[in-house]
């Protein structure tokens, strides 16, 4: 199977910077153009209401000041509408977020499937800024919108053998069109240890700057897990399976020997192809040092006590 392997970010690939758009200012999406097409419609008035009560996140704190809204928005990855930086801001207007559901299977009490409202009701929105780390080389800062996954783990009743989850993005090649295209082995799946996914900094996210989830950016819900590289936050999830023994993912398939199952934010660690030591935040043009755990050290460094962070990479 070819693998796909994206080159590193350019400095003349960088959108320039912006003035920083106010936090729920939807009129500013929209006069993005294709952003604002991209955006999903407001499902219902009641998850209308769910975002316009949305609180601050509480843990844990950080002063970064965002990235803007348009770089966020029309750079980043999502395969599944294509390689390029900008194809999932051209292609994601395929993606349809009504109806949706996600099923849970594997090692569960018992097998259920949850509609996209019913998620939006379980728990009080919280926006979160939280730093981001691509594997590329590229960071940005942003404000997501969700609840602790811990509570997607709850309410599915994992068993006593389920020791790892998995999260498997749609792969709908009418919708997606490089779904078609056998770089990666479809669908794309990541996955946690358990105690990752039920750590307090994990996110079930379901939008962004306030707003629903662009569709570019992982609509309906994704998941956001800021210690890690980007490619550990599987987008528009559909399912969600519980199993004993630790999986294969979509990238330890591809390229083992580039992407490991952990996938911590470690600078002492090169990839097989580039440094891992500095980044370059979208919107700036010089590079700035890595923060082990992407700087969440002191909240997730305990999960892998007596772990060879190198081996386990």
């Amino acid at each position: 199977m070819p693998t796909f392997r994206p080159p590193p970010i350019a400095p003349s690939e960088i959108t320039p910077p912006e003035v920083h758009a106010a936090r729920r200012r939807f009129s500013a999406g929209m006069a993005l153009g294709l952003l604002g097409a991209a955006l999903p419609a407001v499902a219902n008035q009641e998850t209308r209401r769910r975002f316009d009560a949305v609180i601050p996140g509480r843990y844990p704190p950080l002063e970064d000041k965002p990235t803007s809204y348009k770089d966020v928005t029309t750079y980043g990855n999502f395969y599944e509408f294509g390689p390029d930086k900008d194809s999932p801001v051209r292609n994601a207007h395929r993606l349809r977020v009504r109806p949706w559901t996600v099923a849970v299977e594997g090692e569960v009490k018992t097998p259920r499937i949850f509609d996209i409202e019913d998620i939006l009701r379980w728990a009080p929105l919280e926006e979160r800024i939280y730093r981001f780390r691509c594997v590329e080389g590229w960071s940005a800062i942003i404000p997501w919108v969700g609840f602790p996954l811990a509570e997607l783990i709850r309410r599915s009743e994992p068993t006593g053998n389920a020791r790892f989850v998995e999260f498997w993005t749609l792969a709908d090649p009418e919708q997606m069109p490089y779904v078609r295209v056998p770089f990666l082995d479809w669908p794309y799946i990541e996955a946690l240890r358990i105690d990752e996914a039920m750590h307090p900094l994990a996110l079930l996210a379901v939008g962004m700057y306030g707003e629903h989830m662009p569709k570019q950016n992982g609509a309906p819900l994704r998941v956001v897990v800021p210690w890690k590289y980007g490619f550990k936050g599987a987008k528009s999830i559909v399912k969600v399976r519980f199993v004993e023994q630790q999986p294969p993912t979509v990238w330890t398939k591809a390229a083992p020997d580039e992407y490991g199952f952990y996938s911590n934010v470690n600078p002492d660690v090169p990839h097989k192809r580039w440094s891992q030591s500095h980044e370059r935040r979208l919107g700036e043009f010089f590079k700035r040092k890595t923060l082990p755990f992407n700087g969440y050290a002191d909240q997730v460094a305990s999960l892998y006590a007596g772990m060879d962070l190198r081996r386990n990479f």
